[in-house]
């Protein structure tokens, strides 16, 4: 068989390289598939030939390709200690079959790259600092809408500053949920909706088939199958009908 050039990703440097296995897997040994087996296939599909590339770890070779192997092979193992491999950048074979071609990359294990663990970092503390300015500069009505996707009815026995400070507390929690539920419109809906129930202003029927007034049963609408009732009460007040129905409902909140 010919050989072939050993296929590198672009800017590949030489370096020492941490690897660490996924899932909160950290096992006192764990060892992966050095060389292709019938029961554990190590190939690469090289697209350029479109061939499929034998790899193997031997400790005497330079490349981590059987086809690019010369002489007599000295098998390696690849074992993780407590989760952890360190690879020197002497070994170059074994980094590249670990960065770039072993099957089980991604899946269980993953080479650790400070960078963009860094990047990441950066970009959490940025959103997390977006979604507090959010929190500081919400109004009352929008803040109680939000909190409550959180805290459930115990929102209602809370004060204006209880609320606003368990608001900052979930935007630095989950910065992300909070941004989202900050931009749905639907949020404050469905507040709108429990607010009016928990005012007696509107009744859910006890089969939570329907909303009514609750003055006088008059059937307001009906929520359909296997949908959450204010969910489907938010998206009715949408409506040209549920439009009039916020406003006769928001002046008997004042």
């Amino acid at each position: 068989m010919s050989k072939q050039k050993t296929t590198q990703p672009e800017g590949w440097e030489i370096k020492d390289r941490n690897y660490y296995l996924t899932g909160n897997m950290s096992p006192v040994t764990f060892t992966i598939p050095s060389k292709h087996t019938r029961k554990h296939p190590l190939l690469w599909f090289d697209k350029e030939t479109g061939v499929q590339r034998e790899l193997r770890y031997a400790t005497n070779q330079a490349s981590p390709f059987v086809d690019e192997q010369k002489g007599e092979a000295t098998m390696g193992h690849i074992m993780f200690k407590d989760g952890v491999l360190s690879v020197k950048k002497e070994e170059q074979a074994l980094q590249k079959l670990l960065s770039i071609y072993h099957p089980l990359k991604t899946h269980r294990f993953k080479e650790l790259e400070p960078q963009k663990i860094a990047i990441s970092e950066l970009d959490e503390l940025e959103y997390e600092i977006t979604a507090l300015n959010a929190a500081r500069e919400m109004d009352i009505e929008h803040a109680e809408a939000v909190l409550r996707v959180e805290n459930g009815s115990a929102v209602t026995k809370l004060s204006s500053k209880e609320i606003k400070r368990d608001l900052l507390l979930f935007a630095k929690k989950n910065p992300s949920l909070f941004i989202e539920l900050a931009n749905d419109e639907n949020v404050i809906l469905r507040n709108f909706g429990i607010r009016a129930t928990e005012a007696n202003v509107i009744k859910l029927s006890d089969d939570q088939r329907y909303f009514m007034w609750a003055s006088n049963g008059k059937k307001l609408m009906t929520i359909p199958f296997d949908e959450n009732p204010y969910s489907a009460f938010a998206a009715f007040l949408k409506t040209d009908e549920g439009v009039q129905i916020y406003k006769s409902i928001e002046k008997k909140l004042k």
